[in-house]
Parts: structure tokens; C-alpha cells; sequence
């Protein structure tokens, strides 16, 4: 059993401090939805925990680990992420930015087996780019560039997986389907962080969700128990009811005028 938290942990950039003493456990097989404002610090948090952001203070831990310390290749086996507004190298094709995610299971020689090729075609039907294998990445529009990349870290085959505003250029029909396959990879046994800015997305689907405001962390837990109509005007100055949604009975809010 693995365990990805952050214990007293500092962040910034710079001169800006961003994050001050900052506690936090992902539950491991949950999908956890990070919410907030925008300017808050979840972005540079996910960066933390995947270790792209050394911290001024405190440590990120994996199964009792201190980050820093892990190998560059087993943390790459243990943490799949997607950052905002990645660029691919000019000329690539899709297939080809997809088998990218399997340079962690590669040996020093970069020997290529039935494995990995089944990683990278199971990575490509589950984000719907299969038809688009050979085209060029520069050629595709901003929401088929995006499911590119979900394959490629889906083709990491991490135990976690962690996604900055994932749904991002995607039109709302690809965002359901989008979460709907993170909900499937947290039933099949992975660990899902995302963050989200829909907060009606993130109850209906996650089954944890962490809300922040000015680099600390205000609420944790299921999502009937943070998002509430008090929780949400603290966090966003947003005076809402938070009442039943009508399909899924998770938690809906409803902005007042």
C-alpha cells in the first residue's frame, strides 16, 4: 500500500510565497477533486507532490518516503501527471507522443515489448484518439491535443495519477467523458487527483475533494460533507443553495442572484 502525502509543507516561487505549512493525506484508490479560486495554490501544489517544485519547508512523501530523495525513474513509474498548456516537440505524431509514456518502464537499452505496446493502444482507445494515430499533434485542435495527452500519461500505467484542469479545451460532451474514465481508472483500483474548476463536475464524480483558499487548505472529505452553501461563499464569494442533484444526488450548487 502506497501513501502520497504532504506534511507542514512551504511553496512559492521566487519571492511570492504561495503555500504555508500545508497537511494533506491523499487516500489511495479515491478519485480527490482540488478546488478552489483560481491564484490559490493548487496548481503549484500538484507540482509539489509530483515532485516538479522542490519545497521551501516541510516534505511531500510517498509510502513514507521523502520525495526529493526517490529515483527520477520509480517516481515516474508511481506518479502519471498532466500538467496546463503542454506543448509537444514539432513534427510529432500522436502515436508517437503516446509511446512517450513508457520511457519509465524502458530498460537502459530501451528494449520495446508486447507490454508496452499493449499499454499504448489500450491508452489511446480509452481517450478516444485511436483514429487520429498518425496524424501530427500540431495539427489537431486544442480538445483532440488534450486527449493525446491524457493517453500518454495513461500510458505510464502509475498507480496515481494526478491532472491539472484536465477538462480544459475540451467541449462539455469529452469533460463527462473525460471524468467518467477517471472514475473508472479509481474504481479499477488507481489513485486520481485532479484539479477542477466546475464544482458541480467535481462532486458528481469525485469521491474526495479538497478545498483551498490562499495556499491552505479549508475543507476535506466526501463531497456532501465540504460542499456546502456556507463552505462555497468562504472559498469562492459565491452566495449559492447546494441542493440534490437530480441524477446523481451529489451535491448541486445553485449561484443566487
Amino acid at each position: 500500500m502506497t501513501e502520497l502525502r504532504a506534511r507542514d509543507l512551504s511553496l512559492g516561487y521566487g519571492d511570492r510565497q504561495v503555500v504555508t505549512g500545508l497537511n494533506l493525506t491523499i487516500p489511495e484508490g479515491a478519485f480527490t477533486a482540488v478546488v478552489g479560486p483560481n491564484a490559490c495554490g493548487k496548481s503549484t501544489l500538484l507540482r509539489a507532490l509530483v515532485r516538479l517544485l522542490r519545497p521551501r519547508g516541510g516534505v511531500v512523501e510517498l509510502d513514507g518516503r521523502d520525495l526529493q530523495r526517490l529515483r527520477s525513474r520509480h517516481v515516474a513509474r508511481e506518479l502519471g501527471f498532466l500538467p496546463q498548456g503542454v506543448e509537444a516537440p514539432e513534427g510529432i505524431r500522436v502515436a508517437q507522443l503516446v509511446r512517450r509514456g513508457r520511457y519509465a518502464h524502458q530498460s537502459v537499452l530501451g528494449t520495446w515489448g508486447p507490454g508496452d505496446e499493449r499499454a499504448v493502444v489500450g491508452a489511446m482507445a480509452a481517450a478516444g484518439v485511436t483514429d487520429l494515430a498518425e496524424r501530427g499533434v500540431e495539427h489537431l485542435s486544442g480538445g483532440q491535443r488534450q486527449r493525446v495527452w491524457i493517453a500518454m500519461v495513461l500510458a505510464q500505467e502509475t498507480p496515481y495519477l494526478l491532472l491539472d484542469e484536465p477538462t480544459t479545451f475540451l467541449d462539455i460532451a469529452h469533460q463527462y467523458e473525460l471524468l467518467r474514465l477517471l472514475a473508472r481508472l479509481r474504481d479499477e483500483g488507481r489513485t486520481v487527483v485532479a484539479v477542477l474548476h466546475d464544482l458541480n463536475q467535481a462532486t458528481r464524480f469525485a469521491d474526495h475533494v479538497v478545498a483551498m483558499r490562499d495556499g491552505r487548505v479549508v475543507a476535506t472529505g466526501a463531497p456532501a460533507d465540504v460542499v456546502t452553501a456556507t463552505l462555497v461563499e468562504e472559498v469562492f464569494g459565491l452566495p449559492c443553495l447546494v441542493v440534490p442533484d437530480p441524477v446523481a444526488g451529489s451535491p448541486m450548487v445553485v449561484p443566487l442572484d
